[in-house]
Protein backbone atom coordinates (compact mmCIF):
# COMPACT_ATOMS: atom_id res chain seq x y z
CA UNK A 1 0.00 0.00 0.00
CA UNK A 2 0.98 3.21 -1.02
CA UNK A 3 0.15 7.06 0.05
CA UNK A 4 -0.03 10.39 -2.11
CA UNK A 5 1.99 12.89 -0.57
CA UNK A 6 1.85 15.16 -3.87
CA UNK A 7 0.65 14.68 -7.25
CA UNK A 8 3.53 13.64 -8.41
CA UNK A 9 5.68 11.47 -5.98
CA UNK A 10 4.20 7.96 -3.68
CA UNK A 11 5.95 7.44 -0.83
CA UNK A 12 5.50 3.53 0.32
CA UNK A 13 3.25 3.40 3.72
CA UNK A 14 6.18 1.83 5.78
CA UNK A 15 8.44 4.67 4.91
CA UNK A 16 6.44 7.44 6.07
CA UNK A 17 7.44 6.79 9.99
CA UNK A 18 11.00 7.21 8.74
CA UNK A 19 12.59 10.33 10.58
CA UNK A 20 13.85 11.55 7.14
CA UNK A 21 10.36 11.86 6.07
CA UNK A 22 8.92 13.96 8.79
CA UNK A 23 8.70 17.66 8.26
CA UNK A 24 8.68 18.47 11.49
CA UNK A 25 12.22 17.30 11.96
CA UNK A 26 13.88 18.81 9.14
CA UNK A 27 12.39 22.21 10.60
CA UNK A 28 13.39 20.90 14.18
CA UNK A 29 16.85 19.77 13.47
CA UNK A 30 17.05 22.75 10.95
CA UNK A 31 16.07 25.23 13.96
CA UNK A 32 18.99 23.62 16.46
CA UNK A 33 21.33 24.15 13.84
CA UNK A 34 20.64 27.60 13.28
CA UNK A 35 20.73 28.33 17.01
CA UNK A 36 24.24 26.96 17.45
CA UNK A 37 25.41 29.34 14.61
CA UNK A 38 23.69 32.37 16.29
CA UNK A 39 25.01 31.27 19.63
CA UNK A 40 29.08 32.57 19.38
CA UNK A 41 27.67 35.86 17.64
CA UNK A 42 25.35 36.39 20.65
CA UNK A 43 27.98 35.94 23.14
CA UNK A 44 29.87 38.90 21.49
CA UNK A 45 26.69 40.77 22.50
CA UNK A 46 26.01 39.27 26.08
CA UNK A 47 22.88 37.75 24.99
CA UNK A 48 21.01 34.53 24.50
CA UNK A 49 18.90 34.44 21.54
CA UNK A 50 15.50 34.53 23.20
CA UNK A 51 17.11 38.24 24.60
CA UNK A 52 18.35 38.57 20.96
CA UNK A 53 14.76 38.37 19.86
CA UNK A 54 13.62 40.82 22.24
CA UNK A 55 16.09 43.55 21.04
CA UNK A 56 15.50 42.87 17.62
CA UNK A 57 11.92 43.78 18.72
CA UNK A 58 12.82 46.91 20.59
CA UNK A 59 15.09 48.29 18.13
CA UNK A 60 12.88 48.24 15.15
CA UNK A 61 10.19 49.58 18.15
CA UNK A 62 10.30 50.83 21.51
CA UNK A 63 8.25 51.38 24.40
CA UNK A 64 5.93 48.08 23.31
CA UNK A 65 3.70 46.04 26.00
CA UNK A 66 4.70 43.05 27.21
CA UNK A 67 2.14 41.62 25.36
CA UNK A 68 2.66 42.83 21.96
CA UNK A 69 6.22 41.47 22.31
CA UNK A 70 4.67 38.18 23.10
CA UNK A 71 2.50 37.90 19.86
CA UNK A 72 5.36 39.26 17.81
CA UNK A 73 7.06 36.37 19.24
CA UNK A 74 4.59 34.17 19.20
CA UNK A 75 4.92 32.81 23.33
CA UNK A 76 3.04 33.53 26.20
CA UNK A 77 3.80 36.46 28.29
CA UNK A 78 4.80 34.78 31.17
CA UNK A 79 7.37 32.79 29.39
CA UNK A 80 8.55 36.29 28.51
CA UNK A 81 8.76 37.44 31.90
CA UNK A 82 12.03 35.51 33.09
CA UNK A 83 13.82 36.67 29.74
CA UNK A 84 12.37 40.36 30.27
CA UNK A 85 13.84 40.50 34.14
CA UNK A 86 16.94 39.21 33.31
CA UNK A 87 17.87 41.99 30.24
CA UNK A 88 16.54 44.65 32.97
CA UNK A 89 19.13 44.04 35.81
CA UNK A 90 21.73 43.53 32.41
CA UNK A 91 20.76 47.07 32.16
CA UNK A 92 19.36 46.70 28.80
CA UNK A 93 15.68 47.16 29.20
CA UNK A 94 13.27 48.91 31.41
CA UNK A 95 9.76 47.59 32.38
CA UNK A 96 7.23 49.75 33.80
CA UNK A 97 3.27 50.13 33.94
CA UNK A 98 1.65 51.88 31.17
CA UNK A 99 0.31 54.69 32.76
CA UNK A 100 -2.78 54.56 30.52
CA UNK A 101 -3.46 51.09 31.33
CA UNK A 102 -2.29 50.00 34.76
CA UNK A 103 -2.50 46.38 33.77
CA UNK A 104 -0.20 46.78 30.77
CA UNK A 105 3.51 46.21 31.36
CA UNK A 106 6.08 48.85 29.05
CA UNK A 107 8.91 47.49 28.03
CA UNK A 108 11.36 50.09 26.97
CA UNK A 109 14.87 50.16 25.74
CA UNK A 110 17.84 51.83 27.90
CA UNK A 111 20.70 54.06 26.64
CA UNK A 112 22.57 50.87 26.38
CA UNK A 113 20.21 48.63 24.78
CA UNK A 114 20.27 51.02 22.20
CA UNK A 115 24.09 51.61 22.48
CA UNK A 116 24.11 47.56 21.70
CA UNK A 117 22.13 48.21 18.42
CA UNK A 118 25.53 49.85 16.26
CA UNK A 119 27.12 47.09 18.20
CA UNK A 120 25.63 44.16 16.40
CA UNK A 121 25.06 46.13 13.17
CA UNK A 122 28.93 46.85 12.65
CA UNK A 123 30.98 44.66 15.09
CA UNK A 124 29.20 41.65 15.06
CA UNK A 125 27.34 41.40 12.23
CA UNK A 126 24.59 38.76 13.09
CA UNK A 127 23.24 38.98 9.80
CA UNK A 128 26.38 39.31 7.34
CA UNK A 129 27.30 35.42 9.22
CA UNK A 130 24.11 34.04 9.15
CA UNK A 131 24.30 35.02 5.19
CA UNK A 132 27.66 33.09 4.27
CA UNK A 133 27.07 30.52 6.98
CA UNK A 134 23.88 29.50 4.84
CA UNK A 135 25.70 29.86 1.71
CA UNK A 136 23.20 31.00 -0.07
CA UNK A 137 22.02 34.56 -1.87
CA UNK A 138 19.92 36.95 0.13
CA UNK A 139 17.29 36.13 -2.52
CA UNK A 140 17.01 32.89 -1.76
CA UNK A 141 17.24 33.27 2.18
CA UNK A 142 14.58 36.06 1.26
CA UNK A 143 12.44 33.13 -0.32
CA UNK A 144 12.75 30.88 1.96
CA UNK A 145 11.80 33.07 4.72
CA UNK A 146 8.52 33.57 3.35
CA UNK A 147 7.73 29.84 2.27
CA UNK A 148 8.20 29.12 6.52
CA UNK A 149 5.82 32.44 7.49
CA UNK A 150 3.24 31.17 4.94
CA UNK A 151 3.73 27.55 5.78
CA UNK A 152 3.59 28.91 10.17
CA UNK A 153 0.34 31.13 8.88
CA UNK A 154 -1.14 27.91 7.22
CA UNK A 155 -0.06 25.75 10.50
CA UNK A 156 -1.91 28.22 12.82
CA UNK A 157 -5.17 28.51 11.41
CA UNK A 158 -7.59 26.29 13.07
CA UNK A 159 -8.83 23.31 11.57
CA UNK A 160 -7.59 21.15 9.11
Amino acid sequence: MTSLTNNKERIPEEALLHLDQQLCFALYSTSLAMTKVYKPLLEQLGLTYPQYLVMLILWQNDALELQQIGEQLQIASGALTPVLKRMEKMGLLQRSRNPQNERALQIRLTQSGWAMRATAAEKVQVNRHISLKSGMADSEIQALKQELVQLRQQLNKPGL
